[in-house]
């Protein structure tokens, strides 16, 4: 505990908890985002994935618990941090003139917290199935598929065919990527690991990286608003469920 608190009260170590914190935020970007592309190899295959995590019960919950830990720990090190460097200024300049910054990097802060509430959004979405904020009027909790499984498939498609939650996501992904091109130069910087012979080459790969995150991301509901799944969420045959699959308002 004492190790803990003489690292959380120095510059330093926030700064190694936030480059820690943000590498295990980045692998579980990457994974989510292998995991949801699955929805293009139609609905057996991301709906086994479903089921699979579904399977894992209390050590999923582990998992998303560890993971709000990681978020809490990363956001909460990060304002501190800024806070810190705002009262270590001596001097205040009437106006502001960045030197040797990106956008990317002056705007962590605010695309980091905007990104935390697009997660409890995200959440709420398609974790919990709260039908009050999907605006489709169809509750995810009883998309059900041939084989009993939770269709995953059919709740991305209906979800993501309303252009409104569309635009938000694809928003969100942007800051995201915002924040990522610069986070993932900034991790290896924080553990002294940016040497100068290579970091034209680490800022680079960094932006790269986060642009093909970005498209990877994005890709679901742009290919969903232009058609993607439709014949299959139509195709739903009459039951007690059908409701549920119907095509809602938006793109075509």
């Amino acid at each position: 505990m004492n190790l803990f608190s003489r690292i959380w009260n120095s510059s330093l170590g926030k700064k190694y908890i936030m480059a820690v914190t943000g590498f295990a935020l980045f692998l579980f970007v990457l994974g989510h985002m292998i995991g949801n592309l699955q929805v293009f190899l139609g609905p057996e295959a991301i709906n086994r994935y479903g089921a699979f995590l579904q399977g894992l019960g209390e050590l999923l919950w582990g998992v998303r618990l560890a993971l709000l830990a990681i978020v809490v720990l990363h956001i909460v090190s990060a304002v501190r941090l800024t806070a810190e460097n705002r009262a270590a200024r001596t001097e205040q300049y009437e106006v502001y003139k960045p030197v040797g910054s990106t956008y990317a990097s002056r705007t962590m802060m605010m695309s980091g917290l905007i990104i935390a509430a697009f997660i409890v959004y995200h959440l709420l979405h398609f974790t919990v199935q709260t039908q009050a904020i999907n605006l489709t009027g169809k509750d995810f909790v009883h998309m059900h598929d041939e084989k009993g499984r939770h269709d995953v498939f059919a709740m991305m498609i209906t979800g993501f065919r309303n252009p409104i939650v569309s635009l938000f996501y694809i928003i969100a992904m942007a800051l995201l990527c915002l924040h990522l091109s610069h986070g993932v130069s900034a991790m290896f910087q924080s553990l002294g690991w940016k040497k100068n012979y290579y970091k034209p080459l680490l800022d680079k790969g960094s932006k790269l990286i986060a642009l093909l995150i970005f498209l990877g991301y994005i890709s679901i509901p742009i290919g969903i608003l232009l058609g993607y799944g439709k014949s299959y969420v139509d195709k739903m045959t009459p039951g007690p469920n059908a409701a549920e699959f119907a095509p809602t308002g938006g793109a075509r």
